[in-house]
């Protein structure tokens, strides 16, 4: 069933910058009816949300009206996404992580760790797992604040199934709320902020933190939620904002993205467009499935009061506007293939099996089982290479993917093999067996009845202030056509009072036309202003090339330019150009004598003292003494062409070796890193995207092209 983006407003108190300009407050709100009102030179324009909340609003009274049933629906196994969105300063990193010290100024985020856990360890009969991740989008370069290089950059991709995910992201393990607050603040610590005009620490990207909820009950179903708490960085005008250098560079790349999440709320909403422009920047990719998919979305939209910020409030204001407008289909995650939750079950069940069958008694029956076990995968191995064997006789498309595809199965075979003959140490199972269960939480305080109470007190009052808020707006409301009248003037000032009131929205429309047309001459000024910047800029870098060109050496490829040029490719995703590497083409000539001008430049010429005059004197006299051009053009005898040929032989035969033996170190070491990480990703609780999407996809993928490849024997088998 389809439901609408949930938006609710936010207004915080004049800050100091617009206390010392004087400013006046220009908005007000009223909550009975969730409406926001814009005071300015002409009448007043008014905006309806499901929810607003003025200066004196806390994270508190926002968290448990509004964003508390979207948790709750999280923990039960939809997708939700909660974003904060408005101009520079405005308060949406406030919003969204709060004040530590303060608790009724703690943030959404930091809300969220205490309401998880809270439910987890009040629901009885269920386990569940709890993963979070962290990025940001720098530059419209996707970069993990919890990874071992934050300055590494991660592509987006996109999967038949999973969808649309970032390679490489590091996902971490949570058992309590201590861990996910230091998480959180770790990743925050990493991110990038810069001071500008407007707001002294002005957040610089978008940051992405999610929290990964898997559940399983009694009877193995289970359910995988993800919540993702966006902060969005703000809206700016670069008069405004006094923004060059990196911080205009960065303004342009955020204002570019935001233009690009306008462009998706529009075409969502305007319901004719055929193509929606998800691909225009990766913050919109990223959220591709939060606007218009499968999750629940609440937008959080922060507002100045300050009659100096009029045009940026008004913009903020008719973006949410229409985002209210986006229409999701939310569903519940039922039993998703990549589940890891599910592989912990497992592994903990095969461990405990070893366990029990692991005494010193029934050691010969353990043998017995290995080698039955042995048969089992070799079996089963012999299956799958002989069903790659036959795609590949029919496909013959491509080599690559079955090489992988290969690769994947002997490790995984390995691997099986491996866990077969060394997990019967008892000792070492059971500490696996403890390391697993540690990472699954669920019941510690099942019998915590005030804890129950509470949780079902916050939902009835969100409840019931949705409730109120829907009768306040009288959403049905009656035609006064419809209605019987004592006579015929009680009528006529019933539809006059109607035809008056038409009238005035039609008039709050046309200036609505005028206000956006105004606002649309500011964008384009502003556009124009930074397109300038950026001309200038590209005008500097192309006169500092135009003096560099001449002094590029002639035999380097990039002396072409024009041949450089029609070589370049646009990558798409990338947004970059791909481009040659820098060549040489120079050719030396081999000296007259290798042998006897080598041994001579070594020992006479660098070993032997530190004076260079002397010695360019004893390689003029080398020079005389050997004539070096006839020498160079002296005919080879035949024995001089034979050894010549021999000791090239050998040293291309001893450098085939070389190779050979690394190329066997570098499969082997491939091969390991192709290992499923059931293992250590289970016990440390730290694992990656892709180590998920290969998980996922292994046992259905095929291979695309399969062309003239080898088909590798193991020894094992014959």
């Amino acid at each position: 069933m389809a439901e609408c983006v949930r938006v609710i407003c936010r207004c915080r108190p004049l800050n100091s910058r617009e206390l010392a300009l004087k400013s006046e407050v220009c908005v007000e709100m009223d909550q009975s009816v969730a409406q926001t009102i814009l005071l300015g030179d002409g009448p007043p324009k008014q905006f309806t949300f499901d929810g607003v909340y003025y200066m004196d609003s806390t994270a508190e009274q926002i968290y448990n009206d509004i964003v508390y049933p979207l948790v709750e629906k999280v923990i039960e196994g939809y997708n939700g996404t909660v974003f904060a969105y408005g101009q520079t300063g405005a308060g949406k990193t406030f919003s969204m992580q709060g004040v530590e010290n303060i608790p009724a100024q703690r943030g959404i985020i930091p809300r969220t760790f205490e309401h998880i856990f809270t439910a987890t360890a009040t629901t009885a009969n269920v386990k569940f797992l709890v993963h979070v991740s962290y990025l940001e989008i720098y530059n419209e370069e996707v970069r993990d604040l919890l990874g071992k290089d934050k300055m590494q950059k991660l592509e987006i991709k996109e999967h038949s199934e999973k969808g649309v995910y970032v390679s490489g992201l590091s996902m971490h393990v949570c058992h309590d709320v201590a861990t996910c607050e230091e998480l959180m603040a770790r990743g925050f610590n990493n991110r990038h902020v810069g001071a500008t005009l407007m707001n002294k620490d002005s957040s610089r990207s978008h940051s992405i933190f999610t929290v990964y909820i898997e559940a399983m009950d009694e009877t193995g179903s289970i359910r995988m939620g993800k919540l993702n708490l966006v902060d969005l960085a703000g809206s700016e005008r670069q008069a405004k904002t006094g923004a060059t250098g990196d911080r205009f560079k960065e303004a342009t790349k955020i204002n570019l993205s935001l233009s690009a999440l306008g462009n998706v709320i529009s075409a969502l909403v305007d319901g004719k467009s055929k193509h929606i422009p998800y691909r225009d920047s990766k913050l919109t990719r990223l959220l591709q499935d939060s606007l218009g998919g499968n999750t629940k979305t609440l937008m959080l939209a922060c507002i100045s009061p300050s009659d100096n910020n009029y045009d940026e409030t008004l913009s903020t204001l008719r973006y949410a506007n229409r985002a209210k407008n986006i229409k999701n289909k939310p569903k519940i995650n039922e039993d998703p293939k990549d589940a890891l939750l599910r592989e912990y079950q497992l592994e903990i069940e095969r461990l405990k099996q070893i366990a029990v069958n692991g005494s010193s008694e029934q050691v010969i029956v353990q043998n017995v089982d290995l080698e039955e076990e042995r048969e089992k995968l070799r079996a089963e191995f012999e299956q799958a290479m002989n069903q790659l064997r036959a795609e590949y006789e029919l496909e013959q498309k491509s080599k690559a993917a079955l090489q992988q595809e290969l690769a994947s199965l002997q490790s995984q075979y390995e691997k099986a093999q491996a866990d077969i003959e060394t997990d019967t140490n008892p000792a070492d199972i059971k500490k696996r067996i403890e390391m697993l269960q540690n990472q699954l939480v669920g019941g510690e305080q099942v019998n915590n009845e005030a804890l129950k109470a509470d949780r079902q007190k916050k939902m009835k009052a969100a409840e019931k202030k949705m409730q109120r808020l829907a009768a306040a707006l009288n959403v049905h409301r009656d035609d006064p056509l419809l209605h019987v009248y004592n006579s015929t003037q009680e009528k006529l000032e019933a539809l006059t009072k109607q035809y008056t009131q038409e009238q005035e929205k039609v008039r709050a429309l046309e200036r609505e036309v005028e206000d956006i047309q105004g606002e649309f001459e500011l964008d384009r000024l502003d556009y124009l202003e930074t397109i300038r910047k950026q001309d200038q800029q590209l005008r500097l870098c192309y006169q500092i090339f135009e003096k560099l060109q001449p002094t590029i050496r002639k035999d380097l490829n990039y002396a072409n330019l024009e041949k450089i040029r029609k070589e370049a490719i646009w990558d798409d995703d990338q947004q970059r150009w791909c481009i040659p590497e820098v060549v040489s083409s120079r050719t030396n000539l081999p000296s007259a004598n290798p042998n006897a001008l080598g041994q001579k430049s070594e020992q006479n010429y660098i070993h032997e003292d530190d004076d260079g005059i002397s010695r360019l004197r004893r390689k003029l006299e080398d020079s005389n003494v050997d004539d070096i051009a006839k020498n160079y053009f002296k005919p080879l005898k035949a024995t001089d062409l034979v050894n010549k040929y021999k000791a090239d032989s050998t040293r291309m035969l001893s450098e085939r070796s070389h190779h050979h033996h690394s190329n066997s170190s570098s499969k082997s070491s491939s091969s390991m890193r192709h290992l499923p990480a059931t293992h250590d990703g289970l016990n440390t609780g730290d694992l990656y995207s892709d180590d998920l999407i290969e998980r996922a996809g292994s046992a259905q993928r095929k291979p695309h092209r399969l062309d003239a490849l080898p088909m590798p024997r193991n020894k094992s088998f014959t």
